[in-house]
């Protein structure tokens, strides 16, 4: 399976079957959650995504009897979902996008459903093929190349957005941050400051019971000077309790930090208590605004964004429509020299094979593997497996295994070089496209996206995934019509129209112009709902004693 196309040629050379048109969805009426079941005379439509696939994938669903490319369903198939086209005996591959998604767990019919009832998970030998696909992106020249309206920082860096921090370094400090945060906003301090975009609390459940030499210090360590050093953010206050294991100090210590005007610390014990300590940190708020409140928009070449690309709530769209349409993005993305972040290790397993072949050099494609090897041990020292994920509603959603999510997820990397790998929350360095080692759980992957520099966010989910990111703005695209108009008021984009015939090049060029205008202060929806204050969750990975 190694000479497959990658999932963006795949599904712009995929074979779409049956009726053109889907039940139309823009009169401004919310569709049903339903199977959008065609008239009898009109076979229903599928997708077909390479030649060596051996399922097809159904974009209406399909009745019992019905028929799609000469094959009869003989039991239901959700739209979304896969169908036997061919013949699958017990033990073979089950084949999607060209690649291997899983493995028959008893004989498959042509006709059958294709799901965890007959596919299971397993592990297989992959050619790494370091550095094969590797090749030098043209960039655009300087003149050609987009711009947005954007916060250009003192150190050089170029914000989206201008926040105020107020990071707990233990969960001990956490309700005082948020009384801190709820007092600023009370008092009405914002009121003079419109080009200041608010203060945002966040906390954390960690900071204490760890080993203070230890990997889960170093993490917090590296997550919290990165949110104080995120280009989105124009000030930081960092309060602690004071006898944490996780001790300010020694961060300030190890990064040779020196407080300033935008950049302060205390503990609650040494200030004198919670009331003391909130009205020592407004105080320290009320001084940082007229600093922040200088700041202002200008032009700024779109090689200074850093897009962290993740999906949430996926389902079986996803590698066809959001996923596919947000890596020829960040193709257009890195042509402007620009940054896109891929993230979500345990979502890339079983694809990794695909990006150790665009590695820039064997040490960068055998890190990846090495961090992939760190799962496999990670998971299997918690008595679980890699293919605990996907989830029982990316399952609902039509993603089967582990392996099939991967090559969906994946694709939001477009088909660029993988020009470097960081470890979690590590300050990201390098320009084009790159990886970062994060969990697949949407709140701490982000957060860590974050703290290597990301200044905004591309989300793509089929399920609807409640979620925003402060500091960084999170734009939202769906990977289907239904979900996109049944949740409007959440989603940014549709990419669900991509399945009635809109290109992915065309859809790839609306969400870069849509990055281009939210990286200049339009809001997304996440933000005008007002998320992104409680999805800061650093990676906890060692034991809490």
């Amino acid at each position: 399976m190694d000479g497959a196309l990658p999932l963006q040629e795949a599904g712009r050379h995929g074979h779409v079957g049956g009726s053109s048109n889907l039940q139309a969805q823009n009169d401004g009426r919310t569709p049903p959650m339903q199977d959008n079941l065609p008239a009898a005379s009109a076979e229903p439509r599928t997708l077909l995504l390479n030649d060596r696939d051996n399922v097809i994938v159904a974009v209406d669903g399909l009745a019992p009897g019905a028929v799609a490319r000469g094959v009869t369903a003989s039991s239901r198939i959700p739209r979304g979902h896969k169908m036997a086209i061919a013949k699958i005996a017990k033990g073979e591959p089950v084949l999607k996008f060209g690649q291997i998604i899983g493995f028959a767990t008893e004989d498959i019919a042509p006709g059958e459903h294709v799901h965890t009832q007959n596919c299971g998970f397993a592990a297989f030998e992959r050619d790494y093929a370091f550095c094969q696909d590797a090749k030098p992106e043209p960039l655009l020249p300087p003149e050609a190349r987009a711009t947005f309206q954007g916060f250009r920082r003192s150190n050089g860096r170029a914000g989206t957005r201008n926040y105020i921090g107020i990071i707990s370094s233990v969960n001990c400090s956490a309700t005082v941050v948020r009384f801190i945060a709820e007092e600023v906003k009370r008092s009405g301090l914002l009121d003079d400051y419109p080009t200041i975009d608010g203060v945002i609390p966040l906390v954390h459940g960690t900071g204490c019971g760890i080993d203070y030499n230890g990997e889960t210090f170093e993490i917090l360590k590296r997550t919290t000077w990165g949110y104080a050093c995120n280009p989105n953010m124009a000030g930081v206050l960092v309060v602690g309790l004071g006898c944490e294991g996780f001790q300010i100090a020694r961060m300030k210590e190890a990064y040779g930090i020196t407080e300033s005007d935008t950049f302060r610390t205390m503990t609650i014990q040494e200030t004198g208590g919670t009331k003391k300590t909130i009205e020592a940190g407004v105080d320290a708020i009320r001084s940082m605004l007229p600093i922040a409140a200088k700041a202002r928009r200008e032009t700024i070449p779109a090689s200074e964004l850093m897009v962290a690309l993740q999906c949430g709530g996926s389902d079986g769209y996803s590698g066809i429509t959001a996923n596919a349409a947000l890596g020829l993005a960040t193709d257009i993305l890195v042509r402007h020299g620009g940054t896109g972040v891929l993230a979500e290790t345990p979502e890339i397993y079983g694809a990794e094979h695909l990006l150790t072949r665009r590695a820039a050099t064997r040490e960068v494609g055998e890190k990846l593997v090495e961090i992939i090897q760190w799962w496999e041990d990670y998971t299997a020292r918690a008595r679980m497996s890699m293919d605990n994920n996907p989830s029982p509603g990316n399952k609902a959603g039509g993603l089967t295994t582990i392996l099939e999510k991967s090559l969906g997820a994946a694709a939001k990397g477009g088909s660029t070089t993988l020009n470097a790998v960081y470890r979690y929350a590590e300050p990201i360095t390098a320009k084009g496209f790159v990886f970062m080692d994060t969990p697949g759980y949407d709140p701490v992957s982000a957060t860590g996206q974050v703290a290597g520099g990301c200044n905004i966010v591309c989300f793509t989910t089929g399920r609807g995934s409640a979620y925003g990111c402060k500091p960084s703005p999170s734009i939202k695209l769906a990977t289907n019509s239904t979900v996109y108009h049944h949740m409007i008021d959440d989603m940014d984009i549709n990419c669900g129209d991509i399945l009635d015939g809109v290109p992915l090049e065309a859809k790839a060029q609306e969400i870069f112009e849509t990055i281009l205008r939210v990286a200049s202060g339009e809001r997304s929806k996440s933000e005008l709902l007002g998320y992104g204050d409680a999805e800061y969750v650093p990676w906890q990975i060692g034991a809490t004693m």
